[in-house]
């Protein structure tokens, strides 16, 4: 499955896109720099004129887990984003008000490098995570490292973000992923519907 990440783009620009891509889609994550421009209101937009796709607020949420949780869920979201270094007990409270809104917690992998820690996070109810190489690290960093987590990560659904574009998609395959987030080969393309629907090709439905 495709989640299209919407960042670093005007409110306008954000639904100019997804019209021209809905098709290809799955989910449409709302990111970080557009819930902080433009607050968690954009996200109930964007449920309205989409009810039928599965909703991300990219939160990335790491402390009052409750209260950013309940945010993002309140405001429409299916799913947000909780940090996967944040306190327990921050991802243990998130994870209590998705339960309690039927909803769904996508713990961000960023900056974790210890096995040790994708399985406490296992051990405290985790069951999504996002297996993310960040903005600033794309291209510095040699994705071959992915196959060190393959073990841990086979119990989790698996969303994988970084940079992807159909040339990448086969290392990030190595870790069975369930759905590919895919950013700026989209969003910064000239025709966002072709790459849209290059990416579903690649990656399969």
């Amino acid at each position: 499955m495709i989640q299209v990440a919407l960042d670093r783009m005007s409110k306008e620009e954000c639904f100019n896109i997804v019209a021209q891509i809905d098709r290809y889609i799955d989910y449409i994550e709302i990111g970080t720099g557009v819930i902080k421009q433009y607050g968690v209101s954009i996200v109930q937009e964007m449920k309205e004129y989409y009810p039928e796709k599965e909703i991300l607020a990219d939160m990335k949420t790491c402390d009052a887990g409750k209260y950013e949780t309940l945010q993002a869920f309140v405001a429409g979201a299916d799913y947000t984003t909780v940090m996967g270094f944040s306190a327990d007990k921050t991802i243990i409270d998130s994870l209590q008000v998705a339960e309690e809104h039927k909803k769904h917690i996508v713990v961000d992998l960023l900056g974790i490098t210890s096995k040790d820690r994708i399985l406490e996070l296992k051990e405290i109810g985790v069951k999504a995570v996002s297996m993310h190489v960040g903005k600033d690290m794309q291209g510095e960093t040699s994705l071959d490292f992915l196959e060190i987590y393959q073990d841990v990560l086979e119990s989790f659904t698996i969303f994988v973000a970084g940079g992807i574009d159909p040339e990448c998609v086969q290392y990030f395959s190595k870790i069975n992923p369930d759905v590919y987030i895919v950013g700026s080969y989209i969003t910064d393309s000239r025709y966002p519907e072709q790459a849209a629907k290059k990416m579903q090709e690649v990656i399969g439905k």
